[in-house]
């Protein structure tokens, strides 16, 4: 399954929602979320709103074309990539140790990234930590990238704190 946002134009009349939700529906779509952006109405008068929907991938060419053909604009639409995220923490001389080289162990995986990060650095010569958050295109992936920041982090003795895990 994928997480796709659409973004269509709607006209501002009864009826032009469902023209979107039926079809998402029948190609067994989930809708996660709709907002209308009301104050960025087109030219013509028509109400942009995008459609946040969880679907299968081969689906999304064919959901595309059904709701075109009920006479919808869709201005764009894009799968969102990565759907996993954690945060972990970095204790250790994070900076001195080239930060950027501790970044690309996540991002060069090509299936994960480093998408925020907070630092506190209290005394130069002391160890830092900081909050790294890590997203990924899925959990199995996301597991790997954080494998390969372990490796790099034991390498410059930066101890690497996981959330911990609920069993159900």
């Amino acid at each position: 399954m994928a997480v796709v946002t659409l973004v269509v134009e709607l006209k501002d009349k009864p009826g032009q929602l469902a023209k979107v939700i039926e079809p998402v529906s029948k190609y067994r779509g989930n809708i996660i979320s709709i907002v209308h952006k009301r104050e960025k109405r087109t030219p013509t008068g028509s109400i942009p709103v995008e459609i946040s929907i969880e679907i299968d991938e081969k689906s999304i060419g064919k959901l595309v074309e059904n709701i075109r053909s009920q006479g919808v604009v869709v201005k764009s639409y894009n799968e969102v990539r990565l759907t996993s995220t954690t945060s972990v923490m970095l204790i250790g001389h994070i900076i001195h140790t080239d930060l950027a080289t501790t970044i690309d162990a996540v991002d060069r995986t090509g299936f994960a990234e480093v998408v925020e990060m907070h630092i506190s650095m209290p005394y130069l010569e002391k160890p830092s930590t900081a909050m790294m958050t890590i997203s990924a295109t899925g959990e199995k992936k996301l597991k790997v990238a954080l494998d390969r920041l372990k490796e790099v982090c034991m390498k410059k003795k930066i101890t690497v704190i996981e959330p911990l895990e609920l069993e159900e």
